[in-house]
C-alpha cells in the first residue's frame, strides 16, 4: 500500500514539473515567440495560458508598449541656405511584428534604436536641406515631423517595428551663428524702436501744436466775447447815465459831484489844494450849487 502511495505521489510531482516546464503564461504588456531548437515555431500576441514541448521548446518574450528613443545629444543638419541647425527630438516606437523584429534585430533592442536613429537621421537630412532656417525653425515644423514619421514608418517596417511619432523637441542655431542673427535681430529691433518714437514724437509735437492753437482760438474768442459784453454794459450804463442826466441834470452834477468828494478824501491823511470858491465845492457852498453872491 505504501509502495503504491509512494508511486502516485511520485507520478504526480513528474506530472507537477512536467506542467511547470509546458505551462506559461503572457502579460497583455507582452509579445511571446516560442522557439524549437533555435527556430520560430510560434509567435504570441493574446495574453493568458499557453502551453509548450518541455525541454526541446522555450519561450521569449518582447514589450508590447510604445517606446521611446531619446537623442542623447543634438544633432547638427544643413539647410538649403548651407547653415547648420541643431535639432533635438525623439522618436515613439512599438514592436509591430514580434517574428519579423527577431529575424531582423535578434529582438535586440539596442540594434534596433540604432536602426532607428540611422533611419530617422537620413530622413531629416533630406528635409532639413530642402528648407531655409526659417522653415525649419517655425515655419514647417509640423510638416516635417508629419513627413518623417512617414517615411521612417516605412522603414521600420522592414523590421517588424512600427513609429508612432516623431518629434523635434528643440531646432536651434549653433552658438556662432546664434550669436551673430541675436545682435541683427538687436540691431533691427532698435531701428523699429527708434522709427516708432521718431513718428511718436513727430505725433506730440502734432497734438501739442495743434492743442495750443486750440488754446489761442479759445483764448482770442472768450476775450472778444468779454469785450463785447464789457462794451454792452457800459454802453447799457452810458445810456442809463445819459437818460438819468436828461431826466434831472442838476441831481446828475450833485452825484457825480460827491462822487468827486468821495474819491478825493478817500484817506484820513489825504489833503487837497484848491481855492474855496473853486467850482469843485460849488455843492459845499450851497446847497443849490449856486455861489451866495449868484442866489435869489
Amino acid at each position: 500500500m505504501r509502495d503504491k502511495l509512494s508511486v502516485f505521489v511520485g507520478f504526480v510531482l513528474v506530472a507537477l514539473v512536467v506542467a511547470s516546464m509546458s505551462l506559461f503564461t503572457v502579460d497583455q504588456r507582452q509579445f511571446a515567440l516560442v522557439f524549437q531548437l533555435g527556430e520560430i515555431k510560434k509567435a504570441i500576441d493574446e495574453p493568458g495560458l499557453n502551453w509548450k514541448w518541455p525541454m526541446i521548446q522555450n519561450v521569449r518574450y518582447f514589450d508590447k508598449r510604445i517606446l521611446t528613443m531619446d537623442t542623447p545629444e543634438p544633432e547638427r543638419f544643413i539647410t538649403s541656405e548651407k547653415k547648420n541647425v541643431l535639432v533635438d527630438l525623439f522618436v515613439k516606437w512599438r514592436i509591430a511584428d514580434p517574428k519579423l523584429y527577431y529575424i531582423s534585430v535578434l529582438g535586440d533592442e539596442a540594434r534596433a534604436v540604432t536602426r532607428l536613429q540611422q533611419t530617422v537621421n537620413a530622413g531629416l537630412r533630406e528635409e532639413f536641406g530642402k528648407r531655409t532656417v526659417h522653415e525649419v525653425v517655425s515655419g514647417q515644423r509640423d510638416a516635417i515631423m508629419e513627413e518623417m514619421r512617414e517615411k521612417a514608418d516605412l522603414d521600420a517596417r522592414k523590421i517588424g517595428v512600427q513609429i508612432v511619432d516623431v518629434r523635434l523637441k528643440r531646432v536651434d542655431l549653433p552658438l556662432e551663428v546664434s550669436e551673430s542673427v541675436y545682435r541683427r535681430m538687436e540691431a533691427e529691433r532698435k531701428r523699429v524702436a527708434n522709427e516708432l518714437r521718431s513718428e511718436g514724437a513727430a505725433a506730440a509735437e502734432k497734438i501739442r501744436a495743434d492743442a495750443d492753437r486750440q488754446r489761442e482760438v479759445i483764448i482770442a474768442e472768450a476775450y472778444r466775447e468779454s469785450q463785447q459784453t464789457k462794451g454792452d454794459g457800459d454802453a447799457q450804463a452810458a445810456a442809463i447815465y445819459a437818460a438819468a442826466f436828461r431826466r434831472d441834470p442838476e441831481f446828475f452834477a450833485f452825484y457825480r459831484s460827491q462822487e468827486a468828494y468821495r474819491q478825493s478824501f478817500a484817506g484820513k491823511s489825504d489833503v487837497l489844494v484848491v481855492e474855496p470858491s473853486s467850482d469843485f465845492f460849488r455843492y459845499l457852498r450851497s446847497a443849490t450849487g449856486q455861489s451866495p453872491k449868484s442866489a435869489p
